[in-house]
């Protein structure tokens, strides 16, 4: 009996498309955590209003050079956490307040606004501290073509593999 190696064919590709989504969507996290996420905690840690700032500085540069200054990560349920015209202008606000201390401002002052720029690019989620971040903005804006490359890549593994093995028997 000759076997018909389509379906082998169809579904190896479809895995393949698959990985690569996977792949793709963990160099750009990676990507975007080692050139924004990481400085923003950095600013959030900062000991002085100065290194605070000039970390602050660095995470705003690069959403300022990938467009990551306004709309949202949402596909379908638009909600206020994946606003990046916020999380953006947030941003923005706490580097001015920073850029406006005084340099005679006591070190009280000065750890108040520190305290407050940590409450206000950090949240406490369920493994400690995390950088307050819209979910998905590494992908922006193809957050909607990545969806239909893993939805596509997904189902096709599903009907090529099910008739491969239909094919079998």
């Amino acid at each position: 009996m000759k076997r018909n190696y389509t379906f082998v064919v169809l579904t190896i590709v479809a895995v393949l498309a698959f990985c690569g989504w996977g792949i793709a969507r963990t160099i750009k996290a990676i990507s975007f955590d080692q050139n924004c996420g990481q400085y923003l905690k950095r600013s959030a840690d900062a000991n002085s209003i100065e290194m605070a700032k000039e970390e602050l500085g660095i995470a705003i540069s690069y959403a300022e050079s990938h467009g990551l200054t306004e709309g949202t990560v949402s596909i379908f349920l638009h909600q206020p956490k994946n606003d990046i015209g916020y999380w953006y202008r947030n941003m923005k606000e706490a580097y001015k307040e920073l850029e406006e201390v005084p340099e005679d401002t006591s070190r009280m002052e000065k750890t108040n606004i520190l305290m407050k720029l940590r409450e206000t690019l950090t949240d406490e989620g369920e493994s400690g501290v995390e950088v307050t971040i819209p979910d998905g903005i590494s992908i922006y804006p193809y957050n909607v073509s990545y969806f239909w490359w893993s939805i596509v890549s997904f189902v096709a593994i599903c009907i090529f593999g099910v008739l491969w093995l239909a094919d079998e028997y």
